[in-house]
């Protein structure tokens, strides 16, 4: 049983980064290649998309890795587990406090009703997303590490 919550957590932690770092480095990308209505339009439903998933992959990913922390407490590689949680925390924490706020109003905007500085609140929001990445992507880290 115990085998089957580390591949799971490692499992589920390994697609919210795949999920996050394609937003990062292909979608985000991708949308601000597109003519300025266009992109401004695609943010805001991958906004409203994403907006209404991951909140659920983040806590999730966390509680996973804090059952495995204390029901491997005295097994190989606790530290770690413990250590990837704890950067799962900094990932929620972060998005609570700095890309929510910019995705809530993104995620309303059209090209009516966008304010005159949205591009620059978007750019805000991917250079965080950017350091949320570097957290998960050192958390799943962590829990391959700790499978061995």
């Amino acid at each position: 049983m115990f085998d089957t919550l580390e591949v799971v957590t490692t499992v589920v932690v390994g697609l919210m980064v795949g999920v996050e770092f394609s937003v990062a480095f292909i979608m985000n990308r991708i949308l601000d290649a597109l003519p300025e209505d266009s992109g401004q339009l695609g943010h805001a439903h991958g906004g409203r998309m994403l907006g209404a998933l991951m909140p659920f992959w983040y806590m999730g990913s966390l509680v996973l890795s804090a059952i495995w922390a204390v029901a491997g407490w005295h097994r190989h590689g606790a530290g770690l587990v413990v250590t990837a949680a704890g950067l799962l925390i900094v990932s929620v924490v972060m998005s609570i406090l700095l890309l929510v706020p910019i995705n809530n109003r993104n995620k309303t905007w059209t090209p009516d009703n966008r304010p005159d500085d949205w591009k620059q609140q978007l750019h805000r929001w991917g250079r965080y997303h950017y350091v949320r990445v570097a957290v998960i992507i050192a958390a799943f880290t962590l829990l391959v590490v700790a499978l061995t």
